[in-house]
């Protein structure tokens, strides 16, 4: 097994930091286990308030902190950041060295002292806050660090933000807090909560890089790996699924023929349609199986299926519980449409992108190659102008839908305007 930070890609600088961090997380651990106490993580990362000095008066937390803000463009791997950081905390060699029980298991999900939270919903409630800060606060089983990674923070309400922050104010000695967010802005991150943790900016790795995790970690052919790079915009995960699933070429490849359908204000209505709903498809496919184990599961749990006495009166006054798990999935099913629908528009607004360079000579690749020659046409069509505001109306409506617009209102004001031009 390779080394935790071996799946972050084209980020240098950052795993640089996050290994000096860990060094000097153990430095911290061995520093109380010398003293027979346990240490304190510094306060922040100017402060070394509470911190463990060595016997040679140097400070072991100096590159260490009890708060962590991980941010970067989608795909950048803010997640697999900060789970790597967490399997090199718990590394028993200090290391990250993938290895060990503490990495192995931490990157498998299965750590005791590791939460991973990973929001199902549009966001994260302040009752979910609160018993994950309760379980936080609890001494290490197995000795190291108790591990909170969080990774959609920017999905935090503003009741479970300041639970959070009450907890990153007042930290326990051994609890470390991992937070991914898209950027510090304060719509992403209160700025109260940023200016308690210490931020690791990534970057979008380059398509080359992309391209070269594929080929070595997926056994995936060097020039499909290349395409599926250039097309998912350096968003690893994306890149994979281009690379290795065929429904996901064909839901590609029927965005891009958007342009080519927007022949009237009916085919615009008509495209929207198809649009919204092949992203309502893919959600529905990617969360009916979990949805029916999780309502088996429940299910059995309260008594289905039991012919003892009492079986079904425990059935129905389960009906409270099967409703929030409904409540639950239902929103699951929003975010997954959400997601499917925004990663649409991500290849719809690279397609016209592909065409403003082209229309302006930029000596830069495209990023869509197979449909290079349809943006080319656009481009002697619409000019530098024209490709900039269909630009613009593509940015606009992930920005509308961000904000909660309803998606079918937004998708068909985008694809109106990208017929108007």
């Amino acid at each position: 097994m390779p080394e935790v930070f071996a799946d972050l890609v084209g980020q240098d600088e950052a795993v640089a930091e996050l290994r000096r961090a860990a060094a000097a997380a153990t430095a911290v651990l061995r520093a109380g286990a010398a003293d027979r106490a346990p240490a304190l993580i510094a306060a922040g990362p100017a402060s070394d308030a509470g911190s463990a000095l060595t016997a040679g008066g140097v400070d072991p937390s100096a590159g260490m902190t009890h708060a962590w803000i991980f941010t970067g463009p989608p795909g950048s791997g803010r997640s697999v950041a900060a789970r790597a950081f967490a399997a090199a905390l718990q590394c028993v060699h200090g290391t990250g060295c993938g290895e060990c029980p503490g990495c192995r298991t931490t990157l498998g999900g299965t750590h005791a002292d590791v939460r991973l939270v990973v929001p199902e919903g549009l966001s994260i409630g302040v009752g979910e806050m609160r018993a994950l800060v309760l379980r936080a606060a609890s001494t290490p089983s197995g000795g190291r660090w108790q591990v909170v990674v969080i990774s959609d923070a920017d999905r935090l309400t503003e009741a479970a933000g300041n639970a959070l922050l009450k907890a990153i104010e007042e930290p326990p000695p051994r609890t470390v807090f991992l937070l991914c967010a898209p950027s510090t802005h304060p719509d992403d991150i209160s700025v109260t909560i940023r200016s308690r943790c210490r931020v690791v900016p990534l970057r979008q790795p380059p398509a080359a890089a992309v391209a070269e995790v594929l080929v070595r970690r997926d056994g995936i052919a060097p020039d499909v790996a290349q395409w599926a790079a250039a097309a998912a915009q350096g968003h690893v995960g994306r890149a994979r699924r281009l690379a290795r699933d065929p429904e996901a070429r064909k839901r590609r490849e029927a965005v891009l023929a958007v342009p080519r359908r927007l022949t009237g204000v009916g085919a615009a209505f008509d495209a929207a349609s198809a649009l919204i709903e092949a992203a309502e498809a893919e959600a529905e496919a990617s969360v009916t199986e979990a949805d029916t184990a999780e309502r088996t599961a429940l299910e059995t749990a309260l008594g289905a299926g039991g012919t003892g006495r009492g079986a079904a009166g425990a059935i129905r006054g389960a009906a409270g519980q099967l409703k929030e798990l409904e409540k639950r999935q239902k929103s699951r099913a929003t975010r997954a449409q959400r997601d499917a629908l925004d990663r649409a528009l991500v290849d719809l607004a690279g397609f016209y992108r592909d065409a403003l360079t082209m229309a302006l000579r930029a000596p830069v690749a495209p990023v869509h190659t197979d449909t290079a020659a349809l943006a080319g046409a656009g481009a002697q069509k619409w000019d530098a102008e024209g490709s900039l505001r269909r630009l613009e109306s593509v940015l606009a409506c992930r920005a509308a839908i961000e904000a909660n617009v309803k998606p079918r209102i937004a998708v068909e004001a985008m694809m109106l305007a990208l017929w108007k031009g």
